[in-house]
């Protein structure tokens, strides 16, 4: 049975896998928006906003109906007022669950991670379900029903990156790992529509995604902890409900207390450091990944419902656990080996998003390609990577509610996208070059973080060789005193 007479490997195993499957099915589909749109649009949602009468200045508002010929032309409808209403859903949801996250980060850290998903499993369940019962009438049940998908979303993952703490050696690796099935699980709106477009009504797909709740709620019972994974992983850690229904409740709070013993406490002047270092850089790396100005011609970006980078989250949980396995340095920690670990990480996740901005300014046609391919790696590495130097760098017991506070910042740090853009348009005349000279220059203040790293982690290790001269110093003259009087 799990969790009796050696099933903590089974119990483990099972956990990270569910949770792979939770973040690639669940977790983010929110973000799948496009596809979903789709479907509403077809469906008539919120057609009531599409004019008929009026003179479109887009050609791209306008939809044309014809008969039986193609040239037989019957009427123009302008619904640029729909499109914008559909974007504005998914804006309110967005910022709604940027501004939540430290407040809910907060819950996470004080309550534990049963009340946490428990909460974010009633806000999938709502969310599938308004949607499951909205219809073109009752349109305005979108808005509620996006906010509690993608909050709860985030929530899950949230949850889930603790399980990294069961895997010391592959620990920023599982973390990585999850952060791309977050960003895949989009797709799960595009087998929506493909079974839309196939006579499969999207209100049934989304009763099956509403029972799915089943599989939150036994993964919260059974396949994780009430309170926290610790790390350090303690021995004999057990956690979840077994053996006759009954908790390991003393196997995991003992393993809490002595496990996460040192991580525990109030955040001391080296974690402040770094806590201010960590929001400074996520800033403009965020302002890259999701609100680059672009040039008036470029098509938006954000409209198709996958992204290829989860292909390369991987890659930064393989960076920074590369260590793992090899001997530490005498005096050295696991938490100073994996700092130092980290800071090459961090140095390449500044490094691409100063090139992505060098290439992004540059008119030349080719070097767009290579625009694209910087733009997949580093929010490959922002999304993995900050999510995993914040289980190494901080006290557990502080995750979620600076996980939270550097995402509300990065939603605040979004709304800059309005004025430059308004910039761009009214001043520099649909010209971004000098935004995007700006921001390059901005991109060079994110390498104070992974140099802070370096230097901090450097000093730790001419501490380390400092104390062991002075030791060696001493037992040198404790040898002579006792030979002295042993004369």
């Amino acid at each position: 049975m799990l969790g009796c007479g050696g099933g903590a490997k089974l119990r483990h195993s099972l956990t990270v896998a569910s949770g792979f499957v939770e973040n690639l099915c669940f977790s983010g589909i929110a973000y799948g928006w496009a596809s979903l749109v789709f479907i509403l649009k077809n469906d008539g949602y919120f057609s009531d906003l599409c004019d008929i009468t009026a003179n479109a200045t887009d050609p791209g508002d306008i939809i044309t109906l014809t008969g039986e010929h193609p040239r037989d032309k019957i009427i123009q409808s302008d619904c640029s007022g729909q499109d914008e209403q559909f974007s504005l859903v998914f804006t309110v949801a967005s910022f709604s669950m940027n501004f939540l996250r430290f407040p809910l980060g907060f819950l996470f850290d004080r309550f534990g991670t049963m009340v946490t998903r428990l909460l974010a499993t009633c806000l999938y369940t709502t969310g599938t379900l308004l949607i499951t019962v909205s219809s073109p009438e009752q349109s305005a049940l979108l808005f509620p029903a996006i906010s509690c998908l993608i909050t709860s979303g985030m929530l899950f993952y949230t949850t889930n990156a603790q399980v990294g703490n069961l895997f010391d050696s592959h620990r920023s690796t599982v973390i990585s790992v999850y952060a791309g099935a977050f960003v895949s699980s989009a797709a799960v709106f595009l087998i929506v529509k493909f079974l839309y477009e196939r006579g499969v009504s999207f209100h049934s797909s989304f009763l099956v995604l509403s029972v799915c709740s089943v599989i939150h709620v036994f993964r919260t019972f059974f396949l994780m902890p009430k309170t926290h994974i610790p790390y350090p992983l303690p021995d004999r850690y057990a956690y979840g409900v077994s053996c006759g229904g009954r908790r390991w409740k003393r196997g995991g709070e003992r393993g809490e207390k002595e496990g996460g013993g040192e991580r525990k406490g109030d955040v001391n002047a080296k974690y402040q450091k770094n806590a201010v270092l960590q929001k400074a850089e996520s800033a403009p790396l965020q302002l890259q990944d999701k609100a680059v100005p672009s040039r008036p011609d470029q098509p938006e970006r954000g409209k198709k419902p996958g992204h290829p980078s989860q292909f390369c989250v991987p890659w930064n949980g393989l960076i920074m656990d590369r260590h793992k396995g090899k001997p530490l340095a005498p005096g050295e920690t696991k938490q100073e080996a994996d700092l130092r670990s980290s800071s090459l990480s961090l140095f390449l996740t500044s490094l691409q998003c100063l090139l992505f901005y060098v290439c992004f300014s540059s008119p030349l046609l080719p070097l767009q390609y290579l625009t694209f391919i910087l733009q997949v790696l580093n929010s490959a590495f922002i999304y993995g990577g900050h999510q995993a130097f914040l289980t190494i760098a901080f006290p557990g017991c502080h995750f979620g509610k600076l996980s939270g506070l550097i995402t509300s910042l990065s939603a605040v740090v979004l709304l800059l996208q309005f004025p430059v853009l308004h910039l761009i348009r009214e001043f520099l005349h649909g010209d971004p070059v000098y935004v995007n000279v700006g921001l390059t220059f901005l991109t060079l203040l994110t390498f104070i973080h992974p140099l802070h790293v370096h230097l901090h982690c450097h000093s730790l290790a001419n501490q380390r060789r400092a104390r062991a001269k002075q030791e060696v110093t001493n037992s040198g003259s404790k040898v002579t005193w006792n030979r002295l009087v042993g004369m």
